[in-house]
C-alpha cells in the first residue's frame, strides 16, 4: 500500500465516511479555567505549553497528530509522499481552504510558513526542519520539500505547533523591522488556519476564541467544525479558587486538577474526573553554572552534589504525597512512552547514606543553602518542595522555596536568574528529538536554560537527526540519555497523566498525550 493511498484512507476515516453521525449539539460556550495565561501566540516564536496548547487549536499544520499521540493523519495537506531515496516529500494540499478571514490557504503560504518555522534565526523550534534544504510550489496544490539528508522526524515535524500555516500578505503588512517584532504585532489580532479564530484577550484575565466559520474540517453530523461557538479560557492561578469554581458551576472545565483534589471531584455527581494518558514528565531544572546571576558560587556546578540530591529524594514516597499514587518515578529524562527511551528502572534510587557520602566528598558543609523557584497558587509545586524540602534536611541541605508568578518565573529562568526550578514537560512530537534538544543538546537553549553541555551529547543528537536506521538511531539516544543521567542536570521526579475536570454536559473534548487540547470536537450538552 502506497503513502498516497494510506493517506486517502486516512481521509475517509477523518471525514467520518467508515462510521455513523451521533448526536451531537452545536453552538453555545465552553469555559476553561487555565493555571496560567499564554504569554506570545504565534506558532514560531513560543516555548511555552501555556501558548501551544492554544495555538493548536488556532492553526492548522499539514499533517496532523492522530488522538492517540503516536501517529498523524492528513491536516490542511490531504496527500503526502516521500521519495524512495528520501530526500524529497511531495504534499497535496487539500482544495479549499481557507483562513479564519475566508482568504485561501495557498501554496505560496505553506511555503512562507515553513521558511519562516526551519529559519535559524527564528524561534528555538527551528531544528524540526533543519533537514530541509528548498521549498519548491507546483501549481495550486503541490509543495515539495527538497532535503539535505533523510530525516526520520520529517512526517512528525510538519504534525508540530511550529509548522503551522499563517497567511503571509498579513503578516509581512504588520509593523516592525524584524521576523519576530512583525509576529508581535500579527499575535495581538492573528488570522488563523485552525478550527478557531482570535477573539479576544485581556491578558493575566482570559483569552477568548471563536469558531472559525471558513474550517474545513467536518463534524459527525456532516457540518463543519467546530461545534462550540466559543470557548473562554478565563486565567484562575490559586487551584483552591479554579476548583470552586468549576464545583460552583461557574466554569465548565479546570486543567492541572491537583491530585489531593482528584478522588473529591470523581466523586462528584455533576463532573467527569478525567486522568489522561500523557508524556507529562515533572522535574527540577538545575542551573549548573559555576556562579549564579547574582554573583554567588553555585555549589550545584559540581555533578556530585546534583546526584547527592537526587539520591536524597524518595521519589516513591513524593508521588505518593503530591500524586497520590498516580505519579510513577522517572527512569530516564523523558517519559517512558517516548520512542527510544531506556528503562532500567527509577533513576537514582532513594539512598541516604550514598547522598551523604558524596556531599562530603565535594566537600558540601552542613547548612548548606540552596533555592528553589515554585509557582505561586500551585498545590502540587508547593507539596513537592515542601517534601523535597523535608527530604534534604536530612542530608545537612537547607533548601529555600520562592514563590513566583508565572509570568515572572518564566522571565527568570529565560535569564538564567535562577538556581533550581520545578519543571514540567510535555512531549510534542512522538519522538525522543524534541525534549533532547530542549533537555540535552545546547546549542538549543542552552539545555534547559541550565548551562549544561556534553559535547559528546551534541554530536550524538545532530547524527540522531539525520539516522534512518532505527536501531543505530536508538543506541544513539541510549548513550545521551545515560550520559545525562549520569550528569543530573536535573532532580529527576516522576511522570504522571494529565488531570482534568469537566462538567457532565461537556463531551467531546480530547487532550492528547503529545498534550494538545483539542476543543474542535467538544461541545455542551443542552
Amino acid at each position: 500500500m502506497t503513502r498516497w493511498l494510506r493517506a486517502l484512507l486516512a481521509c475517509a476515516v477523518l471525514f467520518g465516511l467508515t462510521g455513523t453521525a451521533e448526536a451531537v449539539t452545536r453552538g453555545g460556550t465552553l469555559t476553561y479555567a487555565r493555571y496560567a495565561d499564554s504569554l506570545f501566540l504565534d506558532p514560531v516564536f513560543n516555548d511555552a505549553n501555556v501558548d501551544i496548547w492554544i495555538l493548536t487549536n488556532l492553526y492548522d499544520t499539514l499533517l496532523q497528530p492522530t488522538a492517540d499521540g503516536k501517529g498523524v493523519e492528513p491536516g490542511l495537506a490531504a496527500e503526502y509522499q516521500l521519495s524512495d531515496d528520501g530526500l524529497s516529500m511531495t504534499l497535496k494540499l487539500r482544495p479549499g481552504t481557507k483562513f479564519s478571514d475566508g482568504s485561501p490557504i495557498t501554496v505560496n503560504d505553506v511555503k512562507w510558513s515553513l521558511d519562516r518555522a526551519r529559519d535559524p534565526n527564528n524561534g528555538i523550534w527551528n531544528f524540526t526542519l533543519a533537514s530541509v534544504d528548498k521549498i519548491e510550489t507546483q501549481g495550486e496544490d503541490t509543495v515539495i520539500l527538497r532535503l539535505k539528508h533523510p530525516d526520520p522526524t520529517l512526517v512528525a515535524a510538519l504534525a508540530t505547533f511550529n509548522s503551522a500555516i499563517l497567511p503571509q500578505k498579513p503578516y509581512e503588512a504588520e509593523a516592525g523591522a524584524t521576523m519576530e517584532e512583525k509576529a508581535k504585532a500579527f499575535a495581538e489580532h492573528p488570522v488563523g488556519s485552525g478550527p478557531f479564530q482570535f477573539a479576544s484577550w485581556q491578558r493575566g484575565t482570559e483569552l477568548v476564541i471563536k469558531r472559525n466559520p471558513h474550517y474545513w474540517k467536518m463534524g459527525e453530523d456532516g457540518q463543519p467544525l467546530p461545534y462550540l461557538d466559543e470557548v473562554r479560557f478565563p486565567v484562575i492561578p490559586d487551584d483552591a479558587t479554579r476548583i470552586l469554581k468549576l464545583q460552583a458551576g461557574e466554569v465548565d472545565g479546570a486543567e492541572f486538577v491537583p491530585y489531593a483534589r482528584i478522588a473529591e471531584l470523581k466523586n462528584d455527581p455533576n463532573l467527569n474526573m478525567e486522568l489522561f494518558q500523557s508524556t507529562k514528565v515533572v522535574f527540577i531544572t538545575v542551573n549548573v553554572r559555576p556562579t549564579l546571576k547574582n554573583g554567588q558560587p553555585n555549589v550545584l556546578s559540581d555533578p556530585k552534589v546534583r546526584q547527592a540530591l537526587n539520591h536524597a529524594i524518595d521519589k516513591d514516597a513524593l508521588a505518593k504525597i503530591v500524586t497520590f499514587g498516580v505519579g510513577t518515578p522517572m527512569v530516564t529524562f523523558m517519559s517512558a512512552s517516548t520512542p527510544m527511551a531506556i528503562n532500567n528502572g527509577p533513576v537514582y534510587p532513594y539512598d541516604l547514606e550514598k547522598a551523604k557520602a558524596l556531599l562530603k566528598e565535594a566537600g558540601v558543609a552542613e547548612g548548606t543553602e540552596v533555592t528553589s523557584i515554585g509557582l505561586a497558587g500551585s498545590a502540587d509545586e508547593t507539596a513537592i518542595l515542601s517534601t523535597i524540602q523535608q527530604m534534604w534536611a536530612q542530608v545537612g541541605v537547607k533548601l529555600n522555596i520562592e514563590q513566583l508568578d508565572n509570568a515572572t518565573r518564566t522571565a527568570r529562568y529565560r535569564d538564567g536568574d535562577f538556581q533550581m526550578r520545578v519543571s514540567l514537560w510535555t512531549n510534542d512530537i512522538n519522538d525522543p528529538s524534541q525534549i533532547t534538544s530542549y533537555f540535552a543538546y545546547f546549542p538549543n537553549i542552552e539545555s534547559l536554560h541550565s548551562g549544561y553541555q556534553d559535547k559528546r551529547i551534541d554530536e550524538l543528537f545532530e547524527k540522531s537527526q539525520q539516522e534512518m536506521d532505527k536501531e543505530k538511531r536508538a543506541a544513539m539516544y541510549k548513550e545521551i540519555q545515560e550520559t545525562y543521567v549520569a550528569a543530573a542536570p536535573i532532580m529527576f521526579l516522576y511522570e504522571v497523566p494529565y488531570p482534568v475536570a469537566l462538567r457532565k454536559p461537556v463531551k467531546g473534548f480530547v487532550q492528547i498525550p503529545l498534550g494538545n487540547n483539542i476543543f474542535s470536537g467538544a461541545y455542551v450538552e443542552n
